[in-house]
C-alpha cells in the first residue's frame, strides 16, 4: 500500500515574508505606506526599479517594481495590499500575527491576498538572478476591498510608460484555478432631499423616505427583470446581472416628515452586459419619473448620486496568450468565471492589458474570522512562479 500524498510545504522565505506582510494592519482606507516602504526597500536593494504612485493624501500608495530588460512585453504580477477589518470578529489567535496550525496558516490577509504577495517577494531574488528576455513587474495596490480605488492611478501610470506589458496575472485566491471572466460592480449612495414638516400635514412636505423606498422597489424590479429575462450565463452564480440595496437610513422622528434619506445600492453585471445601459436605466428613472414627482410643489428637492465604485468586469478570451500560458503553467484544462470583482477588470479595461486571475487560497476563507491559507496552496504558487520564470528566460 502506497503512503498518502504529503502536502507540499512552502519555503521559509515565503512564510517569513507572509509574517512580515500580515504584521502590517493595512485595513482599507487606512495608510499602507509602511508595507509599501518595506517592499520597496527590499526590491530596490536587490536591483528592481521601483515607482510609487500615491493617493491625494500621500498616506496610501501603489508600488510598481520592475526587473529585466527595458523592452515591450513581459508580465505584471499584481495583488492588493489592503485587508478587511477584524472588528467584531472572534479570532482564535492574533489576526496580525501568523499562526500555523496543522496544514493551515492563519492571519488577516493570509489568503486575501498577502499570501500571493509573499510568494512574489520570496521569489524576487530568483527573478533578479535570471537572464530575463522580457521584464517582470510586481504591482502592489491599495484600497481594492472598497471598490478598487487605488489601481486606476497605477494603470494610468503604466499607460504612460514607454514600454507596454504584454499581460497581467492578478493573484486573487482561486485555488490556483484560471479565471478569465468576472462580473463588474457599480455601487453608489443616493441622497434624497425632501422638505420637512409636521406629519399631520403630509401634503405640505416632501417625504424623502417614501421616495427613497420607491427607488429601492425600482431597483428590486430591475433585478427581477434581469433574473427572468436575462441575459444569462450559467457559468456564473447567479447567472444574471443583480441589483441590491444594502443600507437605507433617513428621518429623525415619527411626527416629522423626513427631509433626508440615504440609500446605498449596487449592481453586479455580467461582463458583457452593457454597464452604461444599466446606469442609464437608473438615471432615467430618477430624472424622468421620481424627481419630477418630488418637485410637484417644491423645486429645491431632489436626488444626488455619489458613486462609491465603478469596477469593470473581466472577459478575457480563452485564445489570449495570457490565458493559454497560465493554463499551461497550472495544468488546467478549463477556465472559470466568478461573481466577485477584482482589479483584473481595471487592467483589462483601462490598460488594454490581457489579464487573468489566478492565485493561492480559497475565496471562501476571505473576510472571515480565522482567515487562513493552506500551506500547500502557497507551495503550489511558488511552483507556478518557477514555471513562469522558465518561460521568461532566454533560451
Amino acid at each position: 500500500m502506497s503512503a498518502p500524498n504529503t502536502p507540499a510545504m512552502p519555503s521559509a522565505a515565503t512564510l517569513d515574508w507572509l509574517a512580515k506582510l500580515i504584521r502590517h494592519p493595512t485595513v482599507s482606507l487606512t495608510p499602507n505606506l509602511e508595507l509599501i516602504q518595506q517592499a520597496q526597500d527590499y526590491l530596490e536593494d536587490i536591483g528592481y526599479l521601483c515607482a510609487v504612485v500615491f493617493d491625494e493624501s500621500k498616506s496610501k500608495a501603489n508600488l510598481y517594481a520592475t526587473i529585466g530588460p527595458a523592452v515591450d512585453g513581459g508580465v505584471i504580477l499584481s495583488g492588493h495590499s489592503d485587508v478587511v477589518p477584524t472588528e467584531g470578529q472572534n479570532w482564535a489567535s492574533d489576526p496580525y500575527v501568523t499562526d500555523i496550525r496543522g496544514d493551515k496558516l492563519y492571519g488577516r490577509g493570509a489568503c486575501d491576498m498577502k499570501g500571493f504577495l509573499a510568494c512574489l517577494m520570496s521569489k524576487a531574488e530568483t527573478f533578479r538572478n535570471a537572464d530575463l528576455r522580457v521584464p517582470v513587474h510586481f504591482a502592489f495596490t491599495y484600497d481594492e476591498e472598497v471598490g478598487c480605488l487605488g489601481v486606476p492611478s497605477l494603470v494610468e501610470a503604466i499607460n504612460a510608460l514607454p514600454h507596454k506589458p504584454a499581460m497581467c496575472i492578478v493573484g486573487e485566491p482561486t485555488n490556483m484555478q484560471v479565471i478569465t471572466q468576472h462580473k463588474g460592480k457599480y455601487s453608489a449612495r443616493a441622497h434624497f432631499t425632501g422638505r420637512a414638516g409636521h406629519s399631520s400635514l403630509p401634503g405640505e412636505g416632501v417625504n424623502a423616505v417614501e421616495f427613497a423606498a420607491e427607488f429601492v422597489v425600482f431597483l428590486r424590479r430591475l433585478g427581477q427583470k434581469f433574473r427572468n429575462e436575462g441575459p444569462h450565463d450559467d457559468e456564473f452564480l447567479p447567472n444574471h446581472t443583480t441589483f441590491h440595496s444594502g443600507v437605507i437610513h433617513g428621518g429623525t422622528q415619527l411626527n416629522i416628515i423626513p427631509q433626508d434619506c440615504y440609500v446605498d445600492f449596487e449592481f453586479r453585471n455580467l461582463p458583457n452586459h452593457d454597464r452604461n445601459e444599466l446606469k442609464g436605466l437608473i438615471f432615467d428613472y430618477l430624472d424622468n419619473t421620481l424627481i419630477p414627482q418630488m418637485r410637484e410643489i417644491y423645486d429645491d428637492v431632489g436626488v444626488d448620486i455619489e458613486v462609491v465604485s465603478d469596477m469593470p468586469g473581466l472577459a478575457t478570451g480563452d485564445d489570449e496568450e495570457v490565458t493559454k500560458l497560465v493554463m499551461e503553467l497550472t495544468g488546467a484544462n478549463t477556465t472559470g468565471k466568478v461573481s466577485f470583482g477584482t482589479e483584473a477588470g481595471v487592467f483589462s479595461a483601462m490598460g488594454d492589458i490581457p489579464t487573468v486571475v489566478c492565485g493561492p487560497g480559497s475565496i471562501e476563507q476571505a473576510h472571515k474570522p480565522d482567515e487562513f491559507i493552506e500551506l500547500d496552496q502557497l507551495a503550489r504558487c511558488e511552483k507556478f512562479l518557477d514555471k513562469l520564470l522558465a518561460v521568461l528566460v532566454r533560451k
